[in-house]
C-alpha cells in the first residue's frame, strides 16, 4: 500500500461517495476505484460496502481506518523530525491534556524557548488515551496525562496533585455559606469533561443522568471567560484559576456536605528517555549545529 491509496481511503470514508471523492481529489473516478481495489487486495478484506449512491465502512474498514490515519501521522512526524535536524540541535514532542497545558506545560515551553534558538518544541493537546497512544507510536517524547499508564518499558510518575475548586464570577456567588450536593444540580453549571479521570466520574455523579448543562466545553481553559462574564459555576483545577481568584475576577464557592477529589497529573515517557533535559532546561551538554 502507498500513501495515495491511504489518503484516498481516508477521504472516501469521510465523503462516502466515489464520484465526490474523485472530484475533490482531482482525479478520475476510476483512479479512486483502482486505489481502493488495490488496498482491499492487500488487506484481504472488503473495506467498504457499496450502496446505490453511497458507500460505508465495513467492520474491517473501521479497524483499518484507525491504522491508516496513524500511518500517515507517523510519516508526517518523521518528515518533520528529519527537517528539524537541519535547524535545531534538540527537538521535543510533548503531549498534554487541556487542563494541564496552561498550568504545567506552557511555563516549561516558555523556559526552554527563552534565549535558546536551537531547540524546537512540538506540543499536541488532546485526550489522555489518544496522547498515550501517540507516545507508544513514537510520535511524542512525553505526555502529561490525567490517567496513568502501567506498561513495561514506560515510566509513569506523579507530576503534580491539585484539587478542583467550584468557582464563579466574583460577587455572583449565591451560596456564601457553601453549596450542598443537592443544590449543585440546580446551578447553571458549565461543564468541562474530564473524561476518564476520577474527577470526571465524580463531577458527572453530582448531576442526574442525561443532565443537560448550560454549556459543555471540551477544554477547561475555554470555560474561564464564560465564568468571568457571570454565566455560571464550574469545577476547575485550582491552580488553573488561582490567578483569577487572586485578581478578584473569580471566587471559590465552598462545599457544605461533600468534598471534591484531587486532580493528579501524570508524566509518562519511555524508559531511558532523558526527560530532565526538558523539565530542567538542561542543554549544556548539547552541541549546536553551526
Amino acid at each position: 500500500m502507498n500513501t495515495e491509496e491511504l489518503k484516498t481511503f481516508i477521504f472516501l470514508s469521510k465523503v462516502k461517495n466515489f464520484t465526490l471523492a474523485a472530484e475533490k481529489l482531482h482525479v478520475a473516478q476510476s483512479t479512486v476505484t483502482n486505489r481502493i481495489s488495490e488496498l482491499e487486495k492487500e488487506v484481504g478484506k472488503r473495506l467498504f460496502s457499496r450502496g446505490a449512491k453511497t458507500v460505508k465502512l465495513t467492520e474491517a474498514g473501521e479497524i483499518f481506518l484507525r491504522y491508516a490515519e496513524r500511518i500517515l501521522e507517523l510519516q508526517a512526524t518523521s518528515i518533520d523530525e528529519i527537517s528539524a535536524l537541519s535547524a535545531h540541535s534538540r527537538k521535543f514532542s510533548v503531549g498534554a491534556i487541556n487542563a494541564t497545558y496552561e498550568t504545567y506545560v506552557k511555563p516549561l515551553v516558555d523556559e526552554c524557548l527563552k534565549d535558546n534558538t536551537h531547540t524546537s518544541i512540538k506540543v499536541m493537546l488532546g485526550h489522555s488515551l489518544d496522547l498515550i497512544q501517540l507516545l507508544q507510536d513514537n510520535m511524542l517524547d512525553m505526555v502529561f496525562s490525567a490517567i496513568p499508564l502501567k506498561r513495561l518499558g514506560y515510566v509513569c510518575e506523579t507530576y503534580d496533585v491539585d484539587r478542583v475548586a467550584l468557582v464563579c464570577k466574583k460577587g455572583m456567588n449565591e451560596y456564601k455559606n457553601g453549596v450542598t450536593k443537592s443544590q449543585l444540580a440546580k446551578l447553571p453549571y458549565l461543564m468541562c469533561d474530564f473524561t476518564l479521570s476520577d474527577t470526571g466520574v465524580f463531577i458527572r455523579s453530582l448531576f442526574p443522568k442525561n443532565h443537560v448543562f448550560r454549556l459543555d466545553v471540551d477544554n477547561s481553559s475555554k470555560l474561564i471567560p464564560y465564568l468571568e462574564n457571570g454565566l455560571g459555576y464550574s469545577f476547575l483545577p485550582y491552580k488553573l484559576v488561582k490567578e483569577k481568584i487572586d485578581d478578584g475576577a473569580l471566587e471559590e464557592v465552598s462545599l457544605k456536605d461533600f468534598t471534591a477529589p484531587k486532580v493528579t497529573t501524570y508524566l509518562i515517557y519511555k524508559q531511558g528517555y532523558d526527560v530532565k533535559r526538558f523539565l530542567e532546561n538542561k542543554f549544556d551538554e548539547l552541541k549546536d549545529y553551526e
